[in-house]
């Protein structure tokens, strides 16, 4: 089981108190009904899975209820650290941020399975 720190309660709980809530510093568009339907469907549907540091949304539903944002790493499922929504993206020492956007496969990574 996972511990996750809400910055706002200031407490860790179990993972089963909390909701993912999707990517999290997302530039948002500006005028939305000006936006073609091709830039709507990339901002609103299509997201990375990259490997490694990412920050992300969260959402403490069985305690405060409030959102706050996460660093987190997707091959060990570490966090990092948490910090409330609001603040900017931090800098995390000796920790760099994913940034590669494609998928490891059992095949380029083991070969062919037999």
């Amino acid at each position: 089981m996972l511990l996750i720190y809400c910055p706002y309660c200031e407490e860790e709980r179990s993972e089963l108190e909390f909701r993912h809530g999707g990517d999290a510093h997302i530039a948002r568009p500006t005028n939305i009904a000006d936006v073609t339907d091709e830039a709507f469907e990339e901002y609103f549907f299509l997201r990375d899975n990259p490997k490694g540091l990412i920050f992300e949304r969260w959402r403490h539903i069985h305690g405060c209820g409030r959102f706050f944002n996460a660093a987190r790493d997707t091959v060990s499922d570490k966090f990092y650290l948490t910090y409330k929504a609001g603040e900017p993206k931090p800098v995390i020492p000796g920790v760099s941020p994913a940034t590669e956007k494609t998928v490891e496969t059992f095949e380029a990574t083991e070969g062919t399975a037999k």
